[in-house]
């Protein structure tokens, strides 16, 4: 069975105004006394109103429900002692005019010198998927395969609406947000694992990034871990919708490696128009048409249905496409994470949008 592991990013925000709240270290040191939460699995992050978390390593689905389930009931606990609430939305519904503060870490303090302004506004928060792979060239030949797929898997798990209290138009507006930084988007394709390590080479020696964790593409090879890292989900509402999204990544990249070792013709896009479909993809989700690797449009559930067409075999395999066939199902009728943010916006505006993604933090 091949592993996998997934790292969410949530907000700490006032219940009453829905801004965020910059008292992480106070909800990570409750976090950490609680029996549900080990140390090691919850991490500070860019911002004092963020916080993360890490699942172990995990074979089946059912465990990584069950690791963000518990997750997020020991954080919304530890968030609620200590005044806040516990928020898994991928951009904060509301703003302050004063930024929240960077987190007091020295890479921290680095990234905040070089782009202060795009610090201040990485009030975003992302899903990460980790999937096992044989080999360092075997995930760059991974990473060549999955990102065609990317921009649905974009549109599937939008759940970022909102900025600065209104409506953006756009289904996941971190997309766009996280898109502003040196190297993010689509990753390009590469020839094989030497001439990854050769653009990165170049990268780290131009300066403009100072690690190899400022690679901010949405899908890359980990640098902590032997696995291909997923990037572009937005942190989903409920924990079984991550659960959804595991499994379909799972899926690509298992479909990737048996494709690899059949010698299968890898596919391949025009940059231009892969990134546009991750455009298309952040401006309208679900609720309007997407594009294929060759710049066609066509419409959401057509694209959702090819992808779960192409991975099926791969599903099927690891026991898992009844359950993430139900839950594509459910997602397909009820929309998406946005849909559901956008209509409380319209019924009740922020402080509706605030009651709602934390108030699902815990669900099932």
């Amino acid at each position: 069975m091949i592993t996998v592991g997934v790292e969410e990013e949530y907000l700490l925000l006032d219940p009453a105004t829905g801004l965020p709240l910059p008292r992480a270290d106070e909800v990570r040191a409750a976090a950490d006394l609680a029996p549900l939460a080990e140390e090691k699995e919850v991490q500070s992050e860019l911002l004092q109103a963020q916080l993360e978390v890490a699942t172990p390593v995990c074979e089946e689905l059912e465990e990584v429900g069950g690791h963000l389930l518990r997750l997020r009931l020991a954080l919304a606990a530890a968030a609620e002692s200590a005044g806040c609430r516990l928020a898994a939305c991928a951009t904060a519904p509301a703003r302050a005019l004063t930024p929240v503060p960077v987190t007091d870490e020295p890479r921290y303090r680095a990234i905040y010198a070089q782009a202060p302004q795009l610090v201040d506004e990485q009030l975003i928060n992302g899903m990460h998927v980790h999937v096992a792979v044989p080999s360092p060239e075997v995930g760059v030949a991974v990473l060549n395969r999955i990102r065609l797929w990317l921009p649905v898997l974009s549109a599937m798990s939008a759940n970022s609406p909102l900025w600065e209290g209104q409506d953006t138009g756009f289904a996941s507006w971190r997309t766009v947000v996280f898109g502003r930084w040196p190297v993010s988007g689509p990753p390009p394709r590469f020839a094989d694992l030497a001439d990854f390590e050769d653009r990165v080479r170049g990268l780290l020696a131009s300066g403009v990034i100072q690690d190899i964790g400022q690679l901010y593409w949405q899908a890359r090879p980990s640098r902590r871990y032997p696995t291909v890292e997923v990037r572009c989900p937005d942190v989903q509402l409920r924990a079984d919708e991550a659960v959804m999204l595991t499994g379909i990544v799972r899926g690509l990249v298992s479909t990737a490696v048996t494709d690899i070792k059949k010698g299968t013709e890898e596919p391949d896009c025009l940059p231009e128009l892969l990134q546009a479909a991750h455009w298309q993809a952040a401006r309208h989700g679900l609720s309007g048409s997407l594009l294929d690797p060759a710049g066609r449009r066509l419409s959401a559930g057509d694209a959702v249905a090819r992808l779960m067409d192409h991975i099926e075999p791969a599903l099927e395999a690891a026991g898992d496409l009844r359950q993430v066939t139900s839950l594509v199902h459910r997602l397909l009728r009820q929309g998406t994470p946005a849909d559901r943010q956008r209509q409380a916006f319209a019924e009740g505006g922020v402080a509706a949008v605030t009651a709602l993604v934390t108030g699902e933090t815990a669900a099932p």
